[in-house]
Order: structure tokens, then sequence, then C-alpha cells
């Protein structure tokens, strides 16, 4: 079974994507905040992270780069999921030096797309 740690401050976002993205290969984990994603980090093991980079009590960017710094998630793969606009050839550069296989924009991305992003990363 794979893990995907999703990082979602809107509680029903983040029910309409665990609903959509859990099945009997993938379980989901949601945090709303990045304390509580370093604690189901530490505990469940995701081998994805799906990141919302409006969290409450810390930058996206910033936690990305927290996130980075330990050894045992340094290499998994991240989606960012955002209403935030995003884009530009020396921001894919840095994303992709973050680990961000994929830079999901929320208003124009479907669920299924979504969906097809994680599986490809979750290689399943």
């Amino acid at each position: 079974m794979k893990n995907i740690l999703l990082i979602e401050p809107d509680e029903k976002t983040s029910e309409i994507l665990k609903k959509a993205l859990t099945n009997k290969e993938v379980k989901v984990f949601c945090a709303k905040d990045s304390q509580t994603a370093v604690d189901i980090a530490d505990k469940d093991k995701p081998d994805l992270v799906i990141l919302e980079l409006a969290i409450s009590d810390q930058n996206g960017v910033a936690f990305l780069h927290e996130f980075r710094s330990y050894p045992d998630w340094s290499k998994i793969p991240v989606i960012v999921h955002t209403h935030i606009s995003i884009s530009g050839s020396t921001t894919k550069k840095a994303w992709k030096l973050l680990g961000v296989v994929e830079c999901l924009y929320k208003p124009t991305t479907s669920l299924k797309k979504l969906k097809i992003s994680a599986m490809e990363a979750l290689s399943i």
C-alpha cells in the first residue's frame, strides 16, 4: 500500500481530495498545517506529498525547504496543488530542485488530472 500525505488547510477540499485519491492501493493522510504534516510524515512514511502552498502556519515554500532537510524525506516526490498562480521557467527549475514533480493550479485542474498525476508519481 502507498501512502499520500495531503497538506490542505481547507477541510472540505481535503475531504474531496482524500475521497478521490483513496483506493485499495492508496491511503491518504490529511494535514491542515505544517506541524501536523511533519507529525504524519514521521509516523506514516508517505510515498508522495500533495502540497497546497497556502498553509495556515507557514509559507508552503518554506515548509518544502524544511521538509527536504530531513534525510528520510529528501527524495519523496511532491505535487504542488495550489490556488496560487505559479509560472515561469525559473520557477520550474526551482521546483525541480525541491523535488516537485508537478505543479497544478487548482482552478484549472480537474480531480481526474490530480489523480492521474498522483498515480504516476506513485508508479501505480
